[in-house]
């Protein structure tokens, strides 16, 4: 008798979840943006289903330290459109690391992520903060080296 080999889809509910502490401390953004959207969406787990959430949540501590090679640094841009003529924002890599060095991070694994209402659920469970401490100490993050 030939046996059938079905595929496995994991319900949100049955995936395990687990808290991860990133360092971003001299790290390069890209190279850490793909590691962290690789664990966000469950890619590291046997159980990945492409249509689940099946990820853990990852916080990222010392954002303000990371780092870009090349000419970046200074080429990077960042645009934001209000939806009004003439509205086009547009802002440096060294003005956001300057003001607003969470949302470089956020902005690079968001990018990283599906476009659809998945990929805006798995968003959320990205904590990013820019110094060494983060609220997150009651779920006992573990420490994820990249």
């Amino acid at each position: 008798m030939k046996q059938e080999k079905m595929t496995r889809f994991i319900k949100t509910e049955d995936a395990d979840r687990k808290w991860y502490v990133v360092d971003a401390k001299d790290q390069i953004l890209g190279r850490l943006a793909s590691k962290i959207a690789r664990v966000i969406r469950g890619k590291n787990k046997s159980i990945f289903t492409p249509n689940t959430d099946t990820g853990d949540f990852v916080v990222v501590v010392n954002a303000s330290h990371v780092k870009v090679t090349g000419k970046r640094e200074l080429l990077k841009t960042y645009t934001h459109h209000s939806g009004y003529p003439g509205g086009l924002k547009v802002k440096s890599f060294e003005e956001l690391m300057a003001k607003k060095p969470e949302y470089v991070i956020h902005s690079a694994v968001k990018g990283m992520l599906p476009k659809n209402r998945l990929g805006r659920k798995l968003i959320k469970k990205l904590k990013v903060y820019r110094g060494e401490s983060h609220p997150h100490s009651a779920q006992k993050p573990e420490l994820l080296s990249l």
